[in-house]
This record gives C-alpha cells, sequence and structure tokens, in this order.
C-alpha cells in the first residue's frame, strides 16, 4: 500500500480513488459480462432477448451485495458469487446465459484491463499538467544561472531552466512509452479455461473480436491466462515514471537545505513541520514522492518470479499480479499528486543560485579559459596549463584571478577585462537558456497551453 501522511489528505487525486473501488470494479464486471452477451447474441450463440435482459439488469445497484457475500462465505469462490446474484438479478430465462463459454478470469482480467487502462489515462493526464507546470519553470529560469554539478561537485555553469528541461526530457519518455504500451497491456480475452476457445470453438474468436469492439478494448491474439509479461510491462513503466519524479523530488529534498537554499516547496501560514520545533518547515511533498518511488521499484523483480509459473494457469500468479498492481498503480497515485503539486508550486531562489555559481569565484569557468587559450597552444597543452593554475589556487587559497593574470601566458593572451569577464558564470551557460525555452515551447505545442 502506498506510504501517506497528513499532506495526502489535502490533494486532490483526480478520482483515481474511485476508479480503484469495489463499485468500479463490480460495474466493470458487469459491463464485461453484457459485452460477451451482446457479442455471443449477434453471433447466434444465445438468444437476442437474452442479452437485451443481461443488459438491462446489469447494474450495481442491482446486486445483492449481502447476499454475494454470504455465498462467498459458503463456496469460497472469488467470482461465483457474483455470477450467481447477477443471475437472481435477470430474468430466469436470460439467466441462463450469463457467463456463457466463459471463465473466471475471462470477466476479471479483461474488467482489470479495462480500469488499469482508465488509470492509465489519467495517469498521462496529470503527467502532461506536470509537464506543463514545468514548462512554466524551465521558461520562468532560461537565464536563472546556477552551478552545474558532477559527481557531487561544482562543474561549470548553468541555468536551472536548464535542469528543468533534462527532468521534462526524460518524463516524456515516460510518456511516451505508456502510450505505446496501451495496445500491448490492456487487453480482453474471452478464451475460456485455458484460452483455446474449448467450450466455443471458432465462433469463440469472432466473439472475442466483437467483445474487444463494444468495449473499445485491444484484444488478445491468443488469449491465455498464463501470459503476463504485459502486466510486467505496465509496472515497470511506472516505475520509470516514478523515478522520473523521484529524481526530482531528491533533487527539492537536497537544494531546499539551507546550506544549498536554492529552491523550497511551497508554505502555507499554520502548517506545521515538528512537535518540537517550532522553526521547522519540511520538504513533505517531495519526501513522500521518495518514499512511494523507492517502495514502487521493488514491484517487479516478483512479477518476473509470478510470471514465469508453469502450465496454462496458476492462481498463485493471480493473486500475485492483483496485489503488485494495485499496489503499484496505488503507489504511483501517491507519488503523481504529489508531483503535480510541487511542479506547480516550487519556489526557486534566484539570488541564492547565482550566490552559490559564484562561490568557487570563478575557478567554475576554467573550462572557458582553456578552451580560449586551446585557439593558441592546442587543448592538452592549454588543459595542462590551466589545471596547474586551477590546482594552486584552490590548494593556496589564492584568488584565481591573481593567479590567472600572474601567468606570462595567460597574461600575454588575455587583458584583466577579459579574464574578469570570461570568470563570469553567466557568461559560460552554453545553451542552456535557448535549450530551456525551446524545451519549453515545444511542451506548450504538444500537450497545450
Amino acid at each position: 500500500m502506498a506510504l501517506t501522511d497528513s499532506m495526502t489528505k489535502t490533494l486532490d487525486d483526480h478520482g483515481i480513488s474511485h476508479l480503484l473501488s469495489q463499485e468500479v470494479k463490480l460495474q466493470t464486471w458487469l459491463d464485461v459480462e453484457v459485452a460477451l452477451a451482446q457479442a455471443q447474441a449477434e453471433n447466434g450463440v444465445i438468444p437476442a432477448t437474452a442479452a437485451e435482459n443481461i443488459k438491462a439488469n446489469a447494474k450495481y445497484e442491482n446486486l445483492d451485495l449481502e447476499l454475494m457475500d454470504e455465498i462467498y462465505r459458503k463456496v469460497g469462490h472469488g467470482f461465483v458469487p457474483f455470477v450467481k446474484v447477477f443471475v437472481k438479478a435477470c430474468d430466469p430465462e436470460a439467466g441462463k446465459y450469463i457467463h456463457f463459454g466463459s471463465t473466471t478470469q475471462n470477466i476479471q482480467q479483461s474488467s482489470q484491463s479495462i480500469i488499469m487502462k482508465k488509470v492509465n489515462r489519467k495517469f498521462l493526464e496529470l503527467t502532461k499538467q506536470i509537464l506543463l507546470n514545468l514548462a512554466d519553470l524551465a521558461e520562468a529560469h532560461a537565464d536563472s544561472v546556477m552551478p552545474g554539478r558532477t559527481h557531487g561537485k561544482h562543474a561549470i555553469p548553468i541555468t536551472y531552466g536548464y535542469k528543468v528541461a533534462t527532468w521534462i526530457s526524460e518524463i516524456e519518455l515516460s510518456v511516451e512509452r505508456m502510450e505505446q504500451l496501451e495496445p500491448r497491456v490492456f487487453t480482453v480475452m474471452m478464451g475460456g479455461a485455458v484460452g483455446a476457445f474449448n467450450s466455443t470453438g471458432s465462433v469463440g474468436l469472432e466473439v472475442q473480436k466483437r467483445v474487444g469492439e463494444i468495449l473499445e478494448m485491444d484484444v488478445m491474439p491468443i488469449p491465455s491466462r498464463a501470459i503476463n509479461s504485459p502486466k510486467v510491462e505496465y509496472i515497470n513503466a511506472l516505475a520509470l515514471l516514478a523515478n522520473n519524479f523521484h529524481k526530482i523530488a531528491e533533487e527539492v529534498f537536497q537544494t531546499s537545505i539551507e546550506e544549498f537554499g536554492e529552491v523550497s516547496e511551497s508554505f502555507q501560514k499554520g502548517t506545521i513541520g515538528s512537535s518540537t520545533m517550532p522553526h521547522k518547515i519540511n520538504p513533505k511533498l517531495s519526501k513522500g514522492i521518495i518514499a512511494n518511488a523507492q517502495k514502487l521499484y521493488s514491484l517487479p523483480v516478483p512479477g518476473y518470479f509470478s510470471s514465469a509459473r508453469p502450465f496454462e494457469a496458476d492462481s498463485t500468479s493471480n493473486m500475485m499480479f492483483d496485489s503488485i498492481l494495485y499496489e503499484a498503480v496505488g503507489l504511483m497515485r501517491e507519488i503523481i499528486i504529489r508531483m503535480v503539486e510541487l511542479s506547480g508550486t516550487l519556489n526557486v531562489n534566484v539570488e541564492r543560485l547565482v550566490e552559490n555559481a559564484n562561490i568557487n569565484h570563478g575557478i567554475d569557468n576554467s573550462e572557458y579559459i582553456m578552451m580560449r587559450l586551446a585557439e593558441r597552444l592546442g587543448k592538452d597543452q592549454a588543459h595542462e596549463l590551466v589545471y596547474e593554475l586551477a590546482i594552486d589556487a584552490t590548494i593556496n587559497h589564492r584568488k584565481y584571478s591573481e593567479v590567472l593574470l600572474a601567468n606570462e601566458v595567460v597574461n600575454s593572451a588575455f587583458s584583466t577585462e577579459e579574464i574578469a569577464a570570461m570568470l563570469q558564470p553567466e557568461n559560460y551557460i552554453g545553451l542552456s537558456a535557448e535549450l530551456a525555452r525551446d524545451t519549453a515551447r515545444q511542451v506548450r505545442e504538444t500537450y497545450g497551453k
């Protein structure tokens, strides 16, 4: 289950919890049974009047839930009680044709796919909102100079907008992945007990095709209950999307530390961070993303093991996949609603970004000086020279500009003003600003705003 806190109660989940409710599950079972009956009637398998009556009575409120629970306690089967109360809700003659020629997993797995497809569309909708939020952030801070960091140390300057553009680029890969997997992952199956259409024969293929059309779903070419790799693929896709958001949350969590002070989560007066420390303003959104993403990463592994179970069906595999699939969705729900809020309300401290970019007094721009010297000396010699000067300034705590000016080769190549300009972080940000703005524009063109 998802890891929640007080913040969870303040966030809109955009109807995801409702899609995962018992009511929606049972209604979707009914919808699939209706589609099956309609397809069978159209293909002469059952009377048309039976299909019409089944459709007319396929409403959640018509199910006797108390009786269903009572039957469940007697028979110990997860689906038969549903069939029995649905039969009672229909006319006796129509009831004879409910669940005709299908097996439990045909209805349950098809229904699960329908619900998961709707949930996936919600995730895509919210992810696209996150991308639009990030596009605003990238454009707003296209010119906000900050230190780029590699291996936990300053590298060369970038802008905050560029950093956000890299987040956007990776999230878009996840959007593409989650859109492309839909026809593989979200499918219906009507092949009967082992998927070979034993009870229906060739008409079963036509019925399955028509069920897919009625429900606006793709169908499994071989409707085997032993094929579980699409579910593993979807859990993997969710883990990758979670990883995209986890990366952002980690940066927010760490760079909101006072020693960095570069960003902060939005704060509303009255919010309490600690029962004992009155001053605490904690990164509540990002911590929930981090915790839930880390838990989600563990779920594909049992999926791989469960997918490799032998023979044509195995209830242990069904139980495992029901568990991990719904847990993965629940975890992603918590992650994504937090990310919508975080991406739309993040505060960026531009002054602190600049301050941190200058913390090494220009030494971060050593590549700039090296590349200018390389025009005269060649790359290798220029690198060797600038390396010696930068290490001298670092080890001996000397002002870098003075070390550069004291060197005969550098002094003969550049004026004092040129050296001062080359040491300014804002003069060596490459295409950071352009990439940030181009990415923001592309997101708006693709997802609309």
